[in-house]
């Protein structure tokens, strides 16, 4: 009879404790609930406009960051969290853009997914083509005929950026990826010179001797960088990129580069495709394709001027945005795979 009724004793004590336990982390789930509402809220009434640079390839914590410290944002986990919720991670666009205190996270998210960048700022992306560059300054305003004007090399003879560019190459990869402010009177010549003169800045007498230390010209370097650009990430990953090309260059091998086969095709006006026969393929030809394949930002100059001290012969960039290395054929074949079963096929 006692044994009964310590037994009802226990299982009330329980049954309280799960209640209890059951009525705490309700409250905490609407706790955070509300703490959450809360940080989607703006985080002032001050309506005075923030530029705010989104660099291609920042991550979403990156982001968040960005927007914390220019005083945007109330809470880098709540906005985080909202994007994820949306499922808007690979939809914020690089660029600068005009933002304000007064923004609620939900607005910011949308104008950084939309890609309303500031309009008064031209911004050159890293990355990008002259093609590609052409259309962003046509976009701004400028007319067709004279940002064909403004990217003929004859008009910055003597240039500090230009002195070991080939006399018949055209500017791809000396256009510096950076925002450059635009009036009403810019000219698109203008935005170019900014554009060398911010690549000039880059090209210290410390980089050039770098990269000279590498058994390569100035301009084999830039066109390594524009490689390394296109192909990885991380500053890790582009350095062990141009370890890579070194090596196969060494080695007699080709370099079997994806992006420089697609450039070839872009720039003849092909649908892009490993087998288009241009002189920038380095699955047909050996050696360095004639020219960069892009502009190049200040990390991958930093990658040729200091490659990786590793041994890998082979690449390949993953579908998750991630660069994989190996040793082997077979090791390269099982890499690709495994990671890149949308952007590429196994040899």
């Amino acid at each position: 009879m006692k044994a009964n009724i310590r037994k009802q004793r226990w299982l009330k004590r329980l049954s309280l404790t799960l209640l209890i336990a059951l009525l705490v982390i309700g409250t905490g789930v609407v706790v955070v609930r509300r703490v959450y509402n809360v940080n989607l809220k703006p985080l002032s009434a001050n309506q005075s406009s923030v530029t705010v640079n989104i660099p291609l390839g920042s991550s979403l914590a990156e982001i968040a960051k960005i927007l914390k410290d220019q005083k945007l944002i109330k809470s880098e986990w709540a906005f985080k969290q909202y994007v994820r919720n949306k499922g808007a991670d690979s939809d914020i666009k690089a660029g600068v853009y005009e933002l304000s205190p007064s923004y609620s996270v939900p607005e910011i998210v949308s104008i950084i997914t939309e890609g309303k960048i500031k309009t008064n700022l031209v911004t050159i992306l890293p990355g990008q083509t002259i093609k590609q560059i052409k259309q962003t300054l046509i976009s701004h305003g400028f007319s067709g005929k004279s940002v064909e004007l403004a990217l003929q090399p004859n008009q910055y003879k003597g240039h500090p950026a230009l002195v070991d560019k080939p006399e018949k190459a055209d500017l791809e990869g000396y256009l510096y990826p950076e925002s450059y402010q635009k009036t009403e009177t810019t000219k698109p010549e203008e935005i170019v010179r900014l554009a060398l003169d911010e690549m000039g800045e880059r090209l210290t007498p410390s980089i050039r001797a770098s990269i000279a230390n590498q058994k390569i010209s100035i301009y084999k370097g830039l066109i390594i960088a524009s490689i390394a650009e296109k192909e990885a990430n991380t500053q890790a990953e582009r350095a062990q990129v141009v370890q890579v090309v070194l090596t196969r260059l060494t080695k007699g091998m080709r370099l079997e580069v994806d992006p420089t086969a697609y450039y070839g095709a872009d720039k003849d006006g092909k649908p892009r495709s490993l087998r288009y026969d241009s002189p920038y393929n380095t699955y047909l030809h050996e050696g360095l394709p004639p020219g960069p394949i892009s502009n190049i930002s200040q990390e991958s100059l930093a990658a040729v001027a200091a490659p990786a001290k590793t041994n890998w012969i082979y690449f390949v960039a993953g579908d998750d945005g991630n660069t994989y290395f190996s040793k082997t054929l077979e090791q390269h074949r099982q890499l690709i795979r495994q990671h890149c079963k949308k952007l590429c096929a196994a040899p």
